[in-house]
């Protein structure tokens, strides 16, 4: 079955909401969601999966301190990584909080992995990944169920082209 693993930082309970109805999303697709919080997170989780979708809230327009070092550790399985499926997601307490720019700060790290990076199309709510603004809505949330169907299909896609 094709896995894909969510790994998330979340102080206030947003992105943790957001990242729950991503995979859910995932799982609708036929793939298999794994969550992880990123505390609870090893870079071993990194080993044997088919995608990677990684979520922080925004600290100062980028990723929260406690995702950057997951991060930073995860270039130990970097090779593990390449040609995988990637994608990415904020929140942030306004709207122009720095969701984009938090957002782009993970997609690079998904790119130095060598990873195949999806963005967010129109119907799902963005361009670079799906974002909320504080406490995610239904409809944030159903923009969240998209944005992981869409990554486990992708991924889906992907490995059965490898």
């Amino acid at each position: 079955m094709v896995r894909v693993l969510i790994v998330y930082h979340s102080k206030t309970g947003n992105t943790e909401k957001m990242a729950k109805a991503i995979a859910e999303g995932v799982n609708l697709s036929g793939a298999e969601a794994i969550l992880k919080r990123v505390e609870d997170a090893s870079i071993d989780d990194l080993d044997d999966i088919d995608g990677l979708i990684l979520g922080s809230p925004t600290y100062f327009g980028t990723m929260s301190a406690e995702m950057k070092r997951f991060i930073d550790q995860s270039v130990k399985k970097r090779k593990k990584l390449e040609n995988k499926i990637g994608a990415a997601f904020s929140s942030s307490n306004f709207v122009n909080g720095g969701n984009e720019t938090t957002i782009i700060s993970l997609i690079q790290a998904l790119l130095v992995h060598g990873m195949v990076v999806a963005g967010d199309p129109l119907e799902t709510g963005g361009h670079f990944g799906v974002v909320s603004i504080k406490d995610p809505d239904e409809k944030t949330l159903e923009r969240c169920r998209k944005f992981g169907k869409r990554i486990g299909e992708l991924a889906t896609r992907l490995t059965s082209n490898q």
